[in-house]
């Protein structure tokens, strides 16, 4: 199994920090502009990465990030492109957490046992299906863990707990908490509250460290989520908007961004200052 997440979570504890993760779109709005967007957001500071496989009904995600799956795809984006990129990311960042969130249906159309294999050559460190819960999980997690990539379950806010216990058992590499219940980048997204509840009820069942997604759009909600005993958060929608600002054309024509200088440059600032919140007293 690979060790990437280990020596991650590891290395920020002996610095008294958290992990800042950026979701990313594989594609977004072209291959090449995506892979400049995430050498980018890792040379500010990013610990990690979680990338989004482009995919058609992305039922876990709200209007911004449903757009930049619909701008890959208009530009003609494949699996298979993906995949490329990937191999590209990890030449340059060896060392680098990669982390994907894709959509069951890529794993079921390409056959699950070639999917995590693909995946786990092209140098993808663990893989989430936000539309597989893990009471339905286990054959997911057996083909990710037999291809040497980490399995990674979604635990929701109001999760029973046998849910919870089912994630903490197979997940892999980090938990994925919900820190509110709904889609990502809806409107409550400024409004994160019992952050720390939230760990806790997950802490309970042990498993690997926990990241909190979901509405992590500012340097305070990272901050409260490393306070509560958070490993560290994942913010998504907020830097697909940063990249939405700067991309012009609408589906069904493809996006190109306008003014790549202008992104990067916004970017950067917001992507330390996320990281700089993760710092602890």
């Amino acid at each position: 199994m690979t060790t990437r997440y280990e020596k991650l979570f590891a290395d920020l504890a002996e610095k008294n920090e958290g992990a800042f993760v950026p979701f990313i779109m594989l594609g977004d709005p072209t291959p090449a502009d995506a892979l400049e967007i995430i050498r980018t957001a890792v040379n500010a500071g990013a610990d990690a990465l979680e990338l989004g496989v482009p995919f058609s009904d992305p039922v876990a995600d709200g209007p911004t990030i449903q757009k930049s799956h619909i701008r890959a795809l208009d530009g003609g984006v494949t699996v298979n492109d993906a995949i490329d990129q990937i191999r590209t990311i990890r030449s340059e960042f060896p060392d680098l957490p990669i982390g994907m969130l894709i959509y069951g249906n890529v794993p079921f159309t390409r056959g699950v046992d070639k999917f995590y294999r693909e995946f786990a050559e092209a140098g993808a460190d663990s893989v989430l299906l936000p539309d597989v819960p893990v009471r339905e999980g286990q054959p997911f997690a057996e083909a990710a863990e037999a291809a040497d990539i980490h399995p990674i379950f979604i635990a929701p806010a109001q999760a029973t707990e046998e849910t919870l216990e089912g994630v903490a058992a197979s997940s892999k590499g980090y938990i994925y908490a919900v820190s509110r219940d709904g889609v990502t980048g809806t409107e409550r997204e400024s409004s994160i509250t019992g952050l720390e509840d939230v760990v806790n009820n997950v802490k309970r069942f042990g498993g690997p460290p926990i990241l909190l997604g979901f509405g992590i759009s500012s340097p305070d909600h990272v901050r409260d989520a490393v306070a509560a005993g958070a490993a560290g958060a994942i913010s998504g929608s907020a830097i697909t908007k940063i990249i939405d600002k700067h991309v012009e054309g609408e589906h069904p024509n493809p996006g190109r961004v306008t003014d790549m200088d202008a992104l990067k440059k916004e970017l950067i600032a917001f992507v330390s200052a996320m990281k700089d919140a993760t710092k602890k007293a």
